[in-house]
Parts: C-alpha cells; sequence; structure tokens
C-alpha cells in the first residue's frame, strides 16, 4: 500500500496530504531534509495551513508524518500476519519492490530514515521509530510462533529478517535494482526452510563441542 491511498483521516484533505508529502520527502532525504517549503510545494497547501493543522510546526510535522507512515505499513503487516511468517516476507518484500520502483529507487523506509537521522531536536521520531520497529518484531515473531517454532527462536528469526530487509532495502537503493532485496529473501526462505526441517526431525543447530 503507498501512503497516497492509505485510509485518509477525518481531520481533512489538505492535513492528510502534508502528512504524505512530509512522509514521502523523510523517505528520501531522510529527517533532515523534510522542510516547511517542501512540504508545503508537494501537498499544494496554504503556507497559512501549517500552523492552523500543526501548531508545533516542523516537529510536529514530521512526528505525525512518521506515524502516519508507519501505520500504513504496520496495517499491511498486521493484515498478513495471520496468514503465516513466510507470507508476511513475501509481502514485505512485494511491499518495498512497489516503493521502489515507484519512486525509481528514491524512496527508502521512513522508520529507518527516522531511527538513524534524528537530530537532538527530533528525539521523539528515534522514540517513535523504535516503537513502529518493535511493533513489526512481535508481529513476526507470532507469525512464526503460529509456524510451529518456539517464542525464542520466531523473535531471533523476525530480528533477523527485518534486519535484513530493511538493509536490503538500503542496497537497492544504492545499486538502483531490486536484485539485493530479492536475494536476501531468498535466503531468508532458504533459512525458515532449514530450521523446519531441523525442528521437525528434532535435529541440533549446533555441533556439540
Amino acid at each position: 500500500m503507498s501512503l497516497a491511498t492509505h485510509t485518509r483521516r477525518k481531520r481533512g484533505d489538505t492535513r492528510t496530504k502534508m502528512l504524505i508529502s512530509a512522509a514521502e520527502v523523510m523517505r528520501e532525504r531522510g529527517a533532515a531534509g523534510v522542510t516547511i517549503d517542501e512540504v508545503l510545494a508537494r501537498s499544494g497547501a496554504p503556507r497559512g495551513s501549517v500552523y492552523y493543522h500543526f501548531p508545533e510546526g516542523r516537529n510536529q510535522i514530521l512526528a505525525e508524518a512518521l506515524q502516519y507512515a508507519g501505520a500504513a505499513i504496520t496495517a499491511d503487516i498486521d493484515d498478513a500476519a495471520g496468514r503465516g511468517a513466510k507470507v508476511l516476507l513475501r509481502l514485505f518484500v512485494e511491499f518495498w519492490e512497489r516503493v521502489l520502483a515507484e519512486s525509481d529507487f528514491h524512496a527508502g523506509c521512513p522508520v529507518v530514515a527516522a531511527a538513524i537521522g534524528s537530530a537532538d531536536d527530533e528525539v521523539r521520531l528515534s522514540v517513535e521509530a523504535g516503537r513502529i520497529f518493535a511493533h513489526w518484531r512481535t508481529a513476526l515473531t507470532w507469525a512464526f510462533v503460529a509456524d510451529g517454532f518456539s517464542e525464542s527462536d520466531a523473535d531471533s528469526i523476525a530480528v533477523m529478517s527485518i534486519a535484513a530487509l530493511e538493509g536490503a532495502v538500503v542496497l537497492c537503493r544504492s545499486s538502483r535494482s531490486s536484485e539485493p532485496l530479492r536475494t536476501v529473501y531468498d535466503q531468508l526462505e532458504f533459512l525458515v526452510k532449514a530450521r523446519e526441517f531441523v525442528r521437525r526431525n528434532g535435529l541440533s543447530e549446533s555441533p556439540k563441542g
């Protein structure tokens, strides 16, 4: 789901368009690159709408844009989680392939951008990014648990999956190719199948010293 097609909020189209625009800039340039002028230019909103909708100014726009973008991605993750972890991973990859292709490899993950690019006065962005990642981790963990993994194993695979896929998105942007994302997905799929084989056959996952 793209941000533009995410369910619109009840507080009005102008406010929603400004949040979508801010999230798009964040995906492309990081939190530091989000300026009020750019948000207004992309959204077509009048300058007076900034402090009408966002009385705290730029920092409020940044925080709410991250929440908006995170909610759009999280909704897809939650919807797919009940269908199993392998389905969820595949849908996550397909989502980022669409985002990368539609943006000509200019857009990355706004949550990553907020987590690593926040200035001291934007610490709330890092906190919100951590909350979003924690939600994704929990959803994926329980999807693996539903597939038969122990909670400990499920959590470790979930953490590795998120880290690997988010890193793959960065590599895709720098190489202007979706190949890193597909490669990482293939390796994750192999790992999950291998862990399933080990679990079903009661084998040890590491050699005994």
